[in-house]
């Protein structure tokens, strides 16, 4: 990691986009985004679907309709020790992800037309992943302890591979880390030590060599998350600002170590969007930054070590209101960067 993220509000996305068509997905980010992302394309096919994407290749999985089971068969024990040697020996090619999971990544890495200075890919986490995926008592994996660590190896070689094919576009590279159930972290519904959070998120970080970064699409333990390896941290600023404005120390200490903010401040609903302008936006931005400026960091500093980003991924818009969303997101991009860099 260099000493310092530096992106200067450059514009990138979470993940998910609405179309069905890939080149035409790819197109559009490549259009937008300074820094694009290879679109996930959940309205393809349900194998795109960011909880069931990710599983190709799991020790034991099962893809039964929308959900994805551990079935500990006759050839468990052996993935299993494929796997932890595979870990082991940092040897990721078995792990990577066909174009039936992810036609929008291997469009992503033939778009030719395109060849950006930093490309951004992503991979759900494995407290998300943990708690979808369901073993033999039908519960997420995540409560299992050999399952869980699996999960996280696993995860961490998937990271791997999609860094080492996204490396064939540009040489720097970011991944983000996708935990929307991070939310729950606290709650009955995810009964989990922070020190496991932690754990799994670091293995899951270790395999990723150029900047890593976390996204949650909500509110959570953020002095938690603040405090592990990741460089970048994502969020809805759109929505949630107010719930990381409480931390003004620890996020203080965050920027201050070098590390940077993706925020999410264009939002993925419709209704919301319709009543946003690139002026408004700013003037929201603003605020959501504003509680750390009054600590002894400029805002100019936290610009520097900012992205901007839609609030949570774009699947859910039509695509005409997604490419709505990507062009305010662009034209804030221009204003904060010509305002303030």
């Amino acid at each position: 990691m260099p000493s310092k993220v530096e992106f200067n509000c450059l514009p990138t996305a979470i993940g998910a986009m609405p179309q069905a068509d890939p080149n035409e997905a790819c197109a559009v980010v490549a259009k937008y985004l300074s820094i694009p992302h290879w679109p996930q394309l959940p309205k393809r096919s349900h194998l795109e679907n960011m909880y069931i994407q990710f599983s190709e290749g799991l020790p034991g999985a099962v893809l039964k309709g929308d959900k994805v089971y551990v079935e500990r068969s006759a050839s468990f024990d052996i993935q299993l020790e494929q796997l932890y040697n595979a870990s082991a020996e940092d040897k990721p090619d078995d792990y990577g992800i066909s174009a039936d999971y992810a036609a929008g990544l291997q469009a992503f890495l033939s778009f030719k037309s395109h060849r950006p200075n930093v490309v951004k890919g992503q991979i759900t986490g494995p407290i998300s992943l943990g708690l979808c995926t369901i073993d033999r008592e039908q519960r997420g994996i995540l409560y299992d302890d050999l399952l869980a660590e699996t999960l996280a190896k696993f995860l961490r070689l998937k990271a791997m591979w999609q860094e080492k094919m996204l490396s064939q576009v540009s040489g720097n590279t970011i991944i983000f880390v996708d935990e929307p159930y991070l939310t729950s972290l606290g709650t009955a519904f995810v009964a989990i030590p922070n020190e496991q959070v932690t754990t799994l998120l670091e293995e899951v970080f270790s395999g990723i060599r150029g900047l890593k970064g976390v996204h949650c699409c909500g509110s959570t333990d953020w002095p938690l998350i603040l405090k592990t390896s990741t460089d970048i941290l994502s969020f809805d600023a759109y929505n949630y600002a107010d719930s990381l404005g409480c931390y003004p120390a620890e996020v203080k200490n965050f920027i201050e170590r070098g590390s940077g903010i993706a925020w999410g401040i264009v939002p993925n609903d419709e209704e919301a969007l319709a009543k946003e302008s690139s002026s408004s936006l700013y003037d929201r931005l603003g605020e959501a930054v504003a509680p750390f400026t009054r600590d002894g960091v400029s805002f100019k500093q936290v610009v520097t070590q900012s992205l901007l980003t839609p609030s949570c991924g774009l699947a859910s818009l039509s695509p005409e209101a997604a490419i709505h969303a990507l062009e305010l997101l662009a034209e804030l991009s221009t204003r904060v960067r010509g305002k303030h860099s």
